[in-house]
């Protein structure tokens, strides 16, 4: 069983990282009693594997001390459930403004004259738990597909898929309109065309002879080549800036031939760089 605790100051982000998390198929706990921690490890350890990955998010509104919640921490040892401590934190101006955007009341504000006040006292209750943490994510100048990135990079799954971005190759005619979906397109219009082959006519990319006829000239395999390089150096880019899915479409005139032969072998070279790819082929049914 995998524990995440996030923590940090208000207004830092901690919501939005548990939201995300979610995605990442955490189970999210806001706030949970400390004492309440074992007991929550201990259901989930004896369950089918629904609770095998839990983040709770702790704050100042747990209170001051955090005894209680170093020990329940340290008891999660002893049961062997490990655990990571993520510390969400941001600058003194940047919570300013997200409050005063939000127009919330800091946790602290009745116990405070000021904002900045309220702030710093919260970075002193705070800094044993800072200290403790395995990861620190200043959100000052960080945006919400930056956060997912980092999140991804630090909490999907090892050895598996999970939080990697989602690509999708789809062929199409462009005589039927380009996908109202696609991020990246990609015109193959110019390449050897089986259309005009008799007996290669009723047949789709994903045959053999089309492919081969399709590949013929050396400028296919080339283009190929330039387009699989270009392509999966885009993708961990996207994946930096937070994207999670990504539909790529290639077209020629019909949708039956050359998009479905390339879209298909870039299909190929996307799932040897490791990310979860599919492919569809849209307009092949269509006359």
């Amino acid at each position: 069983m995998e524990f995440v605790i996030i923590s940090g100051l208000s207004g830092a982000g901690k919501s939005k990282a548990a939201s995300i998390m979610e995605d990442l198929d955490f189970f999210c706990v806001d706030n949970l009693p400390a004492p309440l921690i074992t007991k929550f490890a201990e259901l989930g350890m004896a369950g089918a594997g629904e609770y095998d990955r839990v983040v709770l998010v702790t704050d100042v509104r747990g209170g001051t001390n955090f005894e209680s919640l170093f020990q329940a921490l340290e008891d999660l040892k002893t049961m062997k459930c490990s655990y990571r401590i993520l510390f969400m934190e941001a600058s003194d101006e940047v919570i300013i403004k997200r409050y005063k955007e939000t127009r919330r009341s800091h946790p602290l504000a009745e116990s405070c004259d000021s904002l900045e006040q309220a702030i710093d006292l919260e970075r002193k209750m705070l800094a044993p738990l800072r200290e403790r943490a395995e990861y620190i994510i200043d959100t000052s100048n960080l945006s919400t597909a930056k956060l997912k990135g980092e999140l991804r990079r630090l909490f999907a799954k090892s050895g598996t898929l999970e939080g990697r971005m989602d690509v999708r190759v789809t062929s199409f005619g462009f005589k039927h309109g380009v996908p109202m979906e696609a991020d990246l397109v990609f015109d193959v219009r110019f390449l050897p065309n089986p259309y005009y082959v008799a007996e290669l006519r009723p047949l789709t990319g994903l045959d053999q002879g089309v492919r081969d006829y399709v590949f013929s000239g050396g400028q296919t395999q080339e283009f190929l080549n330039r387009l699989g390089d270009f392509v999966t150096w885009l993708l961990p880019r996207y994946e930096e800036e937070g994207k999670t899915a990504l539909v790529i479409a290639v077209g020629c005139t019909g949708g039956h031939h050359r998009s479905v032969a390339i879209a298909h072998a870039l299909t190929g070279i996307i799932g040897e760089k490791g990310y979860p790819v599919s492919e569809s082929h849209r307009d092949l049914g269509r006359n």
